[in-house]
């Protein structure tokens, strides 16, 4: 082999370049313009509002829980607060009653209850299943200073609570909600001595007392010529509002004893 002579792999290499520069040639598209320099200088900026935003996801709304729980299957509750000293004058010496009535004790009115309503008529003893259960040790405790019986819970629990449509701490704590919503008039907060009081301005006074409330939604109970309790009507959002049926029952004496605290 002469010095001059390209090596046959050289020239076939050379060739195959030839042909593949041939056919990316015939598939490479034709009269596509380059795009001018100045075009591309001149194309104006995105604005700030056309640019894509990147949002944070959307966060799930916090659920609020209603102030109070609202029961359901009757109109409307009944807050009965009962004058402790008339109570304790008649059971003081019964054995569930040393809670509420043992010397010292100093209770005025107390919580007898709260009592689902119709307009006319009242739900009572609804739900039997519910009646077997015991009110916790805990929940006694926590209404002690405004219901201080675990002997009356377990009976209002069972009578009025299972007709509320609730679980019995839903119950208990509309009823604290209730008392609560009440202000008792500092007059009858508590009482040295006996005394002899009208009903009508007794009523007046918690009136006083809690604006908002109607003549026609309060009535004082008496019994044995004696003050036994103040039964306020309220809606389910704790709202005092008209209720005909314990006005029925309201004291017709025009003087009754206000036995003094103990």
């Amino acid at each position: 082999m002469s010095a001059n002579a390209e090596p046959l792999s050289d020239k076939l290499l050379q060739g195959m370049a030839k042909d593949i520069g041939g056919d990316l040639g015939r598939l490479a598209p034709k009269n596509i313009p380059e795009p001018k320099r100045d075009a591309l200088q001149n194309r104006p900026a995105l604005r700030p509002e056309s640019k894509v935003q990147h949002r944070p996801s959307a966060t799930p709304p916090v659920m609020k829980i209603p102030a109070n729980p609202k029961g359901s299957g009757f109109d409307f509750y009944v807050l009965s607060l009962s004058w402790s000293p008339s109570f304790c004058a008649d059971n003081g010496n019964r054995p569930n009653a040393r809670q509420q009535c043992a010397s010292g004790r100093n209770f005025g009115f107390v919580a007898h209850g709260l009592w689902p309503q119709y307009e006319r008529d009242y739900p009572q003893s609804c739900d039997h299943r519910q009646a077997q259960d015991v009110v916790p040790r805990d929940i006694v405790s926590a209404m002690s200073d405004i219901m201080p019986s675990g002997g009356l819970m377990r009976h209002e629990w069972r009578k009025h609570g299972t007709c509320a449509g609730l679980s019995q701490r839903e119950y208990f704590d509309t009823l604290r909600m209730a008392y609560n919503r009440v202000t008792i008039p500092p007059a009858y907060r508590t009482v040295a001595s006996s005394r002899m009081v009208d009903p009508q301005l007794l009523e007046k006074a918690f009136i006083t007392a809690n604006p908002g409330l109607p003549a026609d939604a309060i009535a004082v109970t008496c019994n044995r010529r004696r003050v036994q309790e103040v039964r306020i009507c309220m809606d389910s959002t704790m709202k005092f509002r008209p209720c005909g049926q314990v006005n029925r029952n309201a004291c017709r004496s025009r003087s009754v004893t206000m036995l003094p605290n103990r």
